[in-house]
C-alpha cells in the first residue's frame, strides 16, 4: 500500500518549502494566534483559522496525533498595537456599557460559533491570557535575570539589541525596525517592545495585577511565549498566524522566548506559516479599514457559511484573495452544486486517515486519491485538491467510487460532503441549494452588481424589481449587497 505524499511546507523563516519532519514521531504541536476578544471576527481573521484547520486536518489524515492551542486574548492587546494606549478590551467594554468579562464572554462565544460553523475543529486548548498572568511574570522574571530587558516608567521592555537574529523571521533589512515609533519616553530604540505595562499616574486599567514593575498588565507579545511554553513545552512544531504578525509579533514572540530558553543552537520553533489577506479591491479587509464582513452577513444574505470556507479553499494560503460580492455569488454557486453532487448521508462513515481510506478502494480510485492528496501535501494545496477533484468527476471512475474517494478527502477539505446541511439561521429565509430558482437568483445578482458598477441604475433597478419577483429581498450596504430569499413568496 502506498503511503502517502511527502508532506511539505512553506516555512516563513527559511522562506523556503521544506519536508515537513515532527520533532517526536507521530506527534505534533501546534500553536495557531487566537482573536483579540473586544468585537466580532470579521472574514479576514477567520481566515486564518480556515488555513490552520487544514493544516491540522492534514496532519491528522497522515496519521500524527496534534496537540493544537488556539488562545483567547482577553487581555494586554492595546490600542493601535503600539506599546502605549488604553486595552482594546477595556475601550470596547467601556463602549459598549458593559463588564469586561460580560464582552469578553460574548464575544468569545461569538468565535467560537463562527468556528463550528466552518466546520473549523476545536482546538486542543483554547486557554484565556487572563489566566496565565502570573506565569506571564515569572517569564518576564527570567528575562529581567537574563539581562534583556530594562525598565521605565510606565514598564518593562525588551533590549531588542541583545539578540543578534532580532528580525530574522521578518526578513528585515538594514534601517526598516528603526521605523517603529519610539512610543515611550525613554526607549532605547524603536523595535524594543514592552514585556509589561505598568499603571501610570493618569493610566490605572480595570484590569491590573501586582508585580515587581508596579500594578499593570502583560504585554500582548508575551502572552503566546508564556502559554505555548504551559501547553506545548519548551519546543513545539509549527506556529501559526496571518501574515501580519509575521512583522512585529512574531518576531517579538520569537526574541523573547529564544532569551527565555537561553538555547542558542536550538530554535524555539522549527517551522512557522502565515497566511495571505483577505483584500477587497486590493485592500486588506481589518477593522481599522472600516469595512468588516462577518460570517454572519454571508449567512443572512441566504447562503451557507460553508460557502466562505469553500471560497477560501479556491484560493492558497500564502496568495491573497479577493472577497467581492460577485466572487462570493459564483464560489456560493460552485460550492452548492459541489455538495449537491455528491448527495447526503456517509459522512460519518468515511475513514479519516489516508491509510484506511486506501485499504477501502479499488485501484482506479486510489490513483485519484493519490493525486489529490499529492496536491494537499504541496504546501497545502487546496485549489489544485479540488481542481483534481473536479476532474475526476469528468472520469469514467464509477460514481459510488468517487464519492467515497471524496468522502475519505474531506476529512482534510472539511466541506461537509456527505453531511445534513444546518439551517442558517437568517430570519425565516429559505436558502436551500437546492432551491430551483438559484441559478436564475445568482445570475441576476451578478447582473445587478455589473450594471451598478456600470451605473446603469436603470437596469439595476429592473433587475431588484426581478428578483423580487423571484422572491429575494436586497439590501445594498457599504460593504456591498446582501440578499436572502423570503418565505410567503409564490411568484416563480
Amino acid at each position: 500500500m502506498a503511503p502517502p505524499a511527502p508532506l511539505r511546507l512553506h516555512n516563513s523563516l527559511t522562506a523556503q518549502v521544506e519536508d515537513f519532519v515532527p520533532m517526536t514521531p507521530g506527534r505534533v504541536g501546534i500553536y495557531s494566534c487566537g482573536p483579540t476578544v473586544y468585537s466580532y471576527a470579521h472574514l479576514g481573521n477567520l481566515r486564518a483559522y480556515v488555513f490552520s484547520d487544514v493544516l491540522r486536518r492534514t496532519l491528522e489524515w497522515r496519521g500524527y496525533q496534534v496537540d493544537q492551542v488556539v488562545n483567547i486574548t482577553d487581555v494586554g492587546h492595546t490600542v493601535g498595537e503600539s506599546d502605549l494606549g488604553e486595552d482594546k478590551v477595556e475601550a470596547a467594554a467601556r463602549r459598549e456599557l458593559k463588564s469586561v468579562q460580560e464582552l469578553t464572554g460574548h464575544y468569545t462565544e461569538a468565535f467560537q460559533a463562527d468556528l463550528a460553523a466552518l466546520r473549523i475543529k476545536p482546538p486542543t486548548h483554547q486557554p484565556r491570557a487572563s489566566e496565565y498572568v502570573p506565569q506571564m511574570i515569572e517569564f518576564a522574571k527570567v528575562l529581567e535575570q537574563r539581562g534583556v530587558t530594562y525598565q521605565l516608567a510606565d514598564g518593562l521592555y525588551f533590549d531588542t539589541s541583545k539578540d543578534p537574529e532580532y528580525g530574522v523571521l521578518a526578513k528585515a533589512k538594514a534601517g526598516l525596525l528603526e521605523q517603529r515609533e519610539l512610543s515611550a519616553e525613554g526607549k532605547r530604540h524603536p523595535a524594543d517592545f514592552a514585556v509589561w505595562r505598568a499603571d501610570t499616574a493618569t493610566e490605572r486599567r480595570v484590569m491590573r495585577w501586582d508585580s515587581p514593575w508596579g500594578p499593570g498588565v502583560p504585554g500582548w507579545h508575551l502572552e503566546c511565549s508564556v502559554m505555548s511554553l504551559e501547553l506545548l513545552g519548551r519546543h513545539f512544531d509549527i506556529h501559526t498566524g496571518g501574515v501580519d504578525h509575521r512583522e512585529i509579533h512574531h518576531v517579538n514572540e520569537m526574541a523573547q522566548s529564544g532569551a527565555f530558553l537561553d538555547e542558542p543552537d536550538t530554535r524555539w520553533v522549527r517551522t512557522w506559516l502565515h497566511n495571505e489577506f483577505l483584500v477587497a479591491g486590493g485592500r486588506k479587509i481589518s477593522k481599522s479599514a472600516g469595512r468588516m464582513p462577518l460570517l454572519r452577513d454571508i449567512v443572512a444574505g441566504g447562503r451557507p457559511a460553508l460557502a466562505y470556507r469553500y471560497l477560501v479553499l479556491m484560493a492558497h494560503y500564502r496568495r491573497q484573495l479577493d472577497f467581492t460580492e460577485q466572487n462570493l455569488i459564483g464560489q456560493a454557486a460552485g460550492y452548492a452544486r459541489f455538495i449537491a453532487h455528491w448527495g447526503p448521508g456517509g459522512a460519518d462513515t468515511a475513514p479519516t486517515t489516508y491509510d484506511a481510506s486506501v485499504a477501502q478502494l479499488g485501484a482506479a480510485a486510489r490513483d485519484w486519491l493519490a493525486r489529490i492528496d499529492a496536491a494537499v501535501a504541496d504546501d497545502l494545496n487546496t485549489p489544485r485538491a479540488l481542481a483534481e477533484i473536479r476532474a475526476m468527476m469528468r472520469s469514467d471512475l464509477p460514481f459510488d467510487e468517487q464519492r467515497r474517494v471524496v468522502l475519505a478527502v474531506d476529512s482534510v477539505l472539511g466541506l461537509g460532503v456527505g453531511a445534513e446541511p444546518a439551517e442558517p439561521d437568517t430570519g425565516g429565509a429559505v436558502s436551500s441549494p437546492d432551491n430551483p430558482r438559484l441559478p436564475e437568483v445568482e445570475q441576476a445578482l451578478a447582473d445587478r452588481q455589473r450594471a451598478r458598477a456600470d451605473r446603469d441604475f436603470a437596469r439595476a433597478d429592473r433587475l431588484r424589481d426581478r428578483l423580487r419577483e423571484l422572491g429575494v429581498e436586497v439590501t445594498d450596504t457599504p460593504g456591498g449587497p446582501t440578499w436572502r430569499f423570503v418565505t410567503g413568496d409564490t411568484s416563480g
